[in-house]
């Protein structure tokens, strides 16, 4: 036995100054560090950028039994059950805490509805270790279709059987099919998610194997894992996740070696003993699972498990400490004001001169007035929130505010969008303008109107909550609107070729051979058709031209500007009582004012007619345009007579014929001989495919 140990078994009858003597002793003999250091001397002090602080270390001497970190190839470890290397991102004095990497557990099923794989993926961090799994700071996501998964805390003594824990925590989550989950969400629908009980040693998870056989294709296996709360958000893509991730978790340390502090201090004399070893510092009893942890009292900082390893903290140096005079003291500071000045509160407010009457009067005077000043901006403030507010209700707001598919945004969300630079488009409608907006950063176009038509206002709520639900790969899509001014902004998708109409006169005129006009007619027939017939509510565009026909960057057209747009449009060729742009409208609804579905022919054949022509229609010549063409078509002249030169040479004469005829068929100025536009999709689709096979 050494002097040291035969030392500690003495009788208590030992002079009270050789027991002394004896504890300087020992701590000559403890390996020492440098006062603010975190780690012991001569020690690594970190691998691979993480910063490694005692009671963990590197190498023999270094570190405190059960704390050893293992450095390999640049990168730190702490060592699992059966030796396996768990990587380690952070280390943390001040939380007791550190932050791993886990594997996540999994069983996939075959074509038999059987699980013929499967991996518990467990790390063991050892009942007698020091880490448990943080139940503050992580939980247990399952996800899959039809699975139940769980885990358990400490395992009971003497108990053998499915039920050895002394807790259990899990959820089952469920789809009715491949579209059931929705990413972002895990509230048992794909995804489940719940918080963990203390005292977990291991990375082990159980699954309960249910039925799979309908969910094979979307869904083959089950997946569970423990995840720091923060760190995880579902995707629909993780039904298929990658069995081999692993998960950010945070793991509570303690030291474990006696159950609480005040059995801890009893060994303060024994080598390897009570961990607290610093003045200043204090022990405190875990909070999962056994053990305690140290911590440097108040007003010190820095490593409480190394000799003068908490050190006075410099309060004077720190901001908004001490608004006066500061004078630092061992563990706390002092904070006065200087002579002739005052404050409430030197430790939260300035010290301020003691002025004299005269100067305390102005003072209160310019303070009035700053009061009244706020007062006034108050009352303003006020009144643009009630104006705001006005405008809200009198939109429609009430109403589709309870409308899921619809975003109402707020004018200050709008504001950065609004700006001359971002303007794309001006016409008697309003303003046009690109940009982005929300937390993914969509890219929108933004139409800010000018006018708006007082009669039928009321019916906007109607029309945009029509429009929310038209989802069609050929209609632009409505996004939102804001209902906080007086004539509502609309927020649409963005479509970044621009308008047919660019693209067949304007800056952006492109060449366009016969089977992409064709592609280009019938995707727009496809869109209109779908509005006419399709829909819950029969929509009528009323406004159908080459300028609301949009393309993106494969020229697939979608139809913009109807419903809500009849309702606020008023530029210069409108009448007020028919709206819709003269040089495209149906002659039967300019006399009528009876807006039809037939009146949405009559103006798509003149989009035909301009789209085989490249020529504009123009209300100001008395529409040449569709006269001279009905001239000719119905006086037999040869169709290449009229069609733009570069389709004129197309292969297959019949098919512009019959192009021709079916554009004369729409033009009829008797209504219920014009065809519908699911009869005028089907046929430029069949026009498309024969002129793509030529």
């Amino acid at each position: 036995m050494s002097l040291r140990q035969k030392s500690v078994v003495m009788s208590s009858t030992m002079p009270l100054i050789i027991a002394l003597v004896l504890q300087q002793l020992l701590m000559l003999m403890a390996p020492s560090a440098v006062v603010g250091e975190t780690t012991m001397a001569g020690c690594p002090g970190n691998c691979g950028g993480v910063g490694i602080p005692y009671p963990f270390g590197i190498g023999d001497g270094c570190f405190r039994r059960g704390f050893e970190i293992i450095c390999k190839n640049d990168a730190p470890f702490l060592a699992g059950s059966g030796n396996k290397l768990i990587p380690i991102s952070d280390l943390s004095i001040d939380s007791s805490e550190a932050r791993v990497t886990l594997p996540i557990g999994w069983q996939c099923f075959n074509s038999s509805d059987e699980v013929d794989s499967y991996d518990e993926s467990m790390v063991d961090f050892k009942r007698d270790g020091m880490y448990r799994i943080s139940h503050t700071r992580n939980h247990l996501v399952v996800l899959g279709c039809n699975t139940l998964a769980y885990v358990g805390s400490q395992r009971r003594a003497g108990v053998v059987n499915d039920y050895d824990h002394a807790s259990y925590t899990g959820c089952l989550c469920y789809c009715n099919d491949s579209s059931s989950a929705v990413s972002s969400d895990c509230d048992g629908v794909g995804c489940c998610q719940v918080d963990i009980p203390p005292d977990i040693s291991d990375n082990m998870v159980s699954f309960d194997s249910y039925p799979h056989e309908r969910n094979l294709n979307y869904s083959p296996c089950d997946y569970a894992f423990l995840v720091e709360k923060t760190n995880y958000t579902f995707s629909t893509a993780d039904l298929r996740m990658d069995k081999s991730r692993t998960m950010p978790v945070t793991l509570d340390w303690a030291i474990r070696d006696n159950l609480t502090c005040s059995q801890a201090r009893k060994t303060a004399a024994q080598v390897g003993g009570y961990a607290c070893v610093s003045d200043n510092s204090d022990c405190h009893d875990s909070t999962n699972g056994p053990g305690y942890v140290c911590k440097c009292n108040k007003g010190y900082e820095g490593n409480p498990y190394i000799h003068n390893g908490c050190i006075d903290i410099d309060e004077c140096q720190l901001p908004n400490t001490c608004y006066g005079r500061c004078r630092n003291k061992p563990g706390s500071f002092e904070c006065w004001c200087p002579k002739g000045h005052s404050s409430a509160d030197p430790f939260k407010e300035r010290c301020t001169p003691n002025f004299p009457l005269p100067a305390q009067i102005v003072i209160g005077v310019l303070g009035g007035l700053f009061i009244i000043a706020i007062l006034v901006f108050i009352a303003l403030l006020r009144r643009e929130k009630r104006k705001t507010k006005e405008f809200f209700e009198k939109n429609g707001g009430p109403i589709l505010e309870k409308v899921n598919n619809i975003k109402l945004f707020k004018k200050k969300d709008l504001k950065p969008i609004l700006k001359n630079a971002n303007v794309i488009g001006k016409g008697g409608f309003g303003e046009v303008y690109k940009g982005h907006i929300g937390n993914n950063n969509q890219l929108v176009a933004v139409k800010k109107p000018i006018n708006v038509n007082l009669a039928k206002k009321d019916q906007f709520a109607n029309e945009v909550i029509i429009q929310s639900r038209v989802i069609h790969k050929n209609i632009v899509k409505l996004i939102g609107c804001c209902l906080e001014v007086d004539i509502p902004i609309l927020v649409y998708e963005f479509v970044s070729k621009g308008s047919l109409e660019d693209v067949l006169h304007g800056s952006n005129r492109l060449p366009l051979n016969l089977d992409k006009r064709l592609q280009i007619a019938a995707e727009s027939a496809e869109g209109l058709a779908y509005m006419h017939s399709k829909t819950s509510t029969t929509i009528l565009h009323g406004d159908v031209k080459p300028a609301n026909i949009l393309l993106n960057d494969d020229l697939l057209p979608k139809i913009s500007d109807f419903g809500i747009s009849r309702l606020l449009a008023m530029d210069n060729d409108h009448t007020m009582s028919v709206i819709g742009d003269m040089s495209y409208m149906d002659p039967v609804y300019f006399q009528t004012g009876l807006l039809t579905d037939k009146s949405d022919v009559y103006s798509f054949g003149v989009v035909l007619l301009e789209l085989i022509t490249r020529k504009k229609a123009s209300h100001s010549d008395k529409n040449s345009l569709l006269r001279n063409f009905l001239d000719a078509y119905t006086s037999g002249k040869t169709v290449t007579e009229f069609v733009d030169e570069e389709i004129a040479a197309a292969n297959d004469h019949e098919l512009l014929v019959n192009l021709a005829g079916m554009i004369a068929q729409c033009l009829n100025l008797e209504v219920d001989q014009r065809p519908e536009m699911t009869d005028i999709a089907e046929r430029l689709h069949y026009m498309a495919k024969r002129a793509r096979s030529n």
